[in-house]
């Protein structure tokens, strides 16, 4: 049986979080990791879709980026989430390219963390520039080189601008542009923006939801009867719409994928158990981890720059 007294998917399963329910504040299609990791260490986690994204409104902005890029025109490339890669990979298909094939030689690449250098090596895309240590904007911004050089940066409608700003900051010249748009669940399936599926995901694994799909209103009700142990927020904008929805969390422990999504939480009032260390999967499960051990306290941090 379940921690609330319910039999569920995880319970013949043995691991540190062996029956505890996490919601996941993201997609079916953009959760497919996660949810195996959780799953493998005993929890049952259950999906809430809260946004998503839809291809900019302004396609001859990115249009006449994406083309400069191509013709060599910026020193770097700087991609802070897969999202954008995937709003790049629809650039260069529409041109009958790929996104590796499109950069230029001269282009170096730069990104905030893992999941996005993995997705780009897997497209053959070299990443030149990744923090080790911090790994979001704050984290780049503490390696970025000093000196003149010309910076495409494509982001979300929403990006905090401060990753911008510290690199115009450094010396460079930033050309930002608005690479998609981020919406509440569903976005118009018109306009929708593909998931970019990472590497090394099981064939068919976008076929069907990986956990069971819950309603806002249905995680409200989850949330009020305590049968949720941990909700994760994936993103700042993630957090929003979980304060929006869900607040008061009551028992269940909020765990953000990072101190930027930690930092949006705390500034709406919400109590953040544990933060991920690095924005993995396995990261994740580990804070999921921390978040219910015993005696467990919000965790003191200093806002950083976010990607959506």
């Amino acid at each position: 049986m379940g921690r609330h007294g319910a039999p569920g998917p995880s319970d013949g399963d043995v691991g540190p979080l062996k029956g505890a329910r996490v919601l996941i504040a993201r997609g079916p299609d953009r959760s497919a990791e996660l949810v195996a990791a959780l799953k493998g260490v005993g929890a049952e986690p259950l999906l809430l879709p809260l946004i998503d994204f839809e291809e900019a409104r302004d396609q001859h902005s990115l249009d006449v980026a994406f083309d400069a890029l191509g013709a060599g025109a910026y020193t770097w490339l700087v991609i802070s989430s897969v999202t954008t890669i995937q709003a790049l990979e629809t650039k260069a298909a529409e041109r009958g390219s790929t996104l590796s094939t499109w950069l230029p030689g001269s282009t170096q690449v730069a990104t905030v963390g893992p999941a996005t250098r993995r997705v780009l090596e897997s497209r053959g895309v070299a990443v030149d520039l990744a923090p080790a240590r911090i790994q979001s904007g704050a984290g780049l911004l503490d390696i970025w080189p000093a000196g003149r050089s010309s910076v495409l940066l494509p982001q979300a409608d929403i990006a905090d601008p401060r990753l911008r700003r510290g690199i115009e900051a450094r010396g460079a010249s930033v050309q930002a542009v608005i690479a998609y748009h981020t919406v509440d669940y569903p976005a118009d399936p018109g306009r929708r923006l593909p998931a970019c599926q990472p590497p090394l995901e099981a064939p068919g694994a976008g076929d069907r939801p990986p956990a069971p799909v819950l309603t806002a209103a249905e995680a409200k009700r989850a949330v009020n009867a305590g049968l949720l142990d941990v909700v994760v927020a994936a993103s700042p904008s993630a957090a929003r719409r979980i304060q929006a929805d869900l607040a008061p969390l009551g028992g269940c422990r909020f765990v953000a994928i990072g101190l930027a999504t930690a930092g949006e939480a705390e500034a709406l009032g919400l109590a953040v158990a544990s933060i991920a260390k690095e924005p993995t999967a396995s990261g994740l499960v580990a804070a999921v981890v921390r978040s219910l051990a015993p005696g467990t306290s919000p965790s003191p941090h200093q806002p950083q720059p976010s990607t959506q």
